[in-house]
């Protein structure tokens, strides 16, 4: 219930909000029509569910096309590992006269030379296992990032169903002011109260319009923000009840999801890869060289063979051999603590759901019932002269109190399912992806 209000503070307050819904519509494209849309025309929309807002941002992912890119890099990585080093034809001229000394190719000796190196130690493949994991560290990389986007989306969700819940609290408050300050000016008008009381009513009601101005502006931001991830305009509505559905609470959480780890697997395997890699690299390849050697003075052909092999008398690649095995380590040590920590938080989520549940429905079940009945009670006494205005913004105070704060724990609430639903991997068979070993 949007009531104009008369008078000064009825100006000042629509110049407010207009001035405020300037703010973000200047931030957002595709605002400006959204803000000019009707409550009506959003009610209308059909109702979109957690699983839909997640279904939509699934399916419109900017960071799949860079996911594939880095994919088909990795298996072009492969490709080159499994090369083997190229031949090398040479040319060597010798005995090349000095100046004054003879004929150019009288005594000159020409080799052409082919020559190919052999890696010892199997260094080829272990090139390619340390580019196979390298590019499953990519892959698990772009699993997570993807997780932690539907998350957002959740939590947008979220933030959408409690800014319209607040908008809610605020139209209530509009509503109770205006009721009420039309009750002020009358027992104003019959000399029942002073003109004070009157004035403090108008101002009361001013800011009542102007907090609900602000919530409809934050309403149609986060509603705004939760389109986006699908690049699309809010033809949604939300439904009411599922702000009130605390059921996730009585359902018991998963183990934390395997793709979280898969980062730090991938990174032991490359880390075991290297090792190979650099343990190959410790024995020395041998060269092998063929060629035929032509002498110009008697016309005569030759066959030159070859070879050489370094000796491994200083460098034997210990140092780099350490390290990739030591970094191994430090990544198995690194999934064992991240296994703790998340089975830990998971924990601590699924007491905060049900404690959160809890307070909501007692809240519901205890509070409202008394805030509303002392709100009735004091209005009656007030319209008999028995309380005082004072007495009636109190009882009205509180139980828009007592309302937002159900309000702020059924957010949070979902805001911590949010954090539950991601640790556990609820969401990734959206994703095509696997979440448990």
């Amino acid at each position: 219930m949007n009531t104009p209000i008369t008078g000064l503070a009825g100006s000042w307050t629509r110049l407010a909000a207009v001035s405020a819904l300037a703010l973000p519509l200047a931030a957002l494209p595709s605002l400006p029509a959204l803000a000019q849309t009707p409550p009506s025309a959003a009610t209308e929309a059909a109702a979109l569910t957690l699983e839909g807002a997640l279904a939509r941002a699934a399916g419109v992912d900017p960071s799949l096309p860079g996911a594939e890119a880095r994919a088909r890099a990795g298996s072009a990585a492969v490709r080159q590992a499994d090369v083997r080093p190229n031949p090398t034809l040479g040319l060597m001229v010798e005995n090349l006269p000095t100046l004054g000394g003879g004929a150019i190719i009288d005594r000159t000796e020409t080799t052409l030379s082919y020559e190919q190196r052999f890696e010892r130690g199997g260094d080829r493949p272990a090139r390619v296992a340390l580019a196979q994991g390298e590019a499953a560290l990519v892959q698990a990389e772009a699993a997570i990032r993807r997780l932690d986007r539907l998350e957002q989306v959740q939590r947008a969700w979220a933030e959408a169903l409690g800014a319209q819940a607040e908008l809610e609290i605020a139209r209530e408050r509009l509503a109770l002011a205006e009721r009420f300050q039309i009750e002020v000016q009358r027992r104003v008008d019959m000399a029942r109260d002073p003109l004070f009381a009157g004035a403090r009513a108008e101002a009361e009601l001013a800011q009542a319009q102007i907090d609900f101005d602000q919530a409809g502006i934050q309403a149609r931001l986060a509603r705004a923000t939760l389109g986006r991830f699908w690049i699309g305009a809010s033809d949604f509505s939300l439904d009411p009840a599922d702000f009130e559905d605390t059921s996730a609470a009585r359902e018991v959480a998963g183990p934390a999801a395997e793709i979280d780890l898969a980062v730090l697997a991938a990174q032991r395997d490359v880390a075991q890869a290297r090792v190979r890699v650099e343990q190959a690299r410790a024995t020395p390849d041998a060269t092998v060289s063929v060629g035929v050697r032509h002498f110009w003075e008697g016309q005569d052909l030759g066959l030159v063979v070859g070879g050489s092999i370094p000796l491994g008398r200083y460098d034997r690649n210990e140092g780099a051999i350490d390290r990739a095995r030591f970094e191994g380590v430090a990544a198995e040590a690194d999934m064992a603590a991240l296994r703790q920590e998340r089975e830990r938080e998971i924990a601590r989520l699924q007491v905060l759901l049900a404690s959160r549940a809890f307070e909501a429905q007692r809240i519901a079940a205890e509070t409202l019932p008394q805030a509303e009945r002392a709100v009735a009670l004091v209005r009656d006494g007030f319209a008999r002269g028995g309380f005082t205005y004072n007495d009636v913004i109190s009882a009205q105070t509180a139980l828009l109190s007592t309302k937002a704060r159900r309000i702020a724990v059924l957010k949070q609430f979902h805001i911590d399912r949010a954090r539950l639903d991601r640790l556990t991997g609820a969401h990734a068979d959206l994703l095509g992806l696997e979440t448990r070993s």
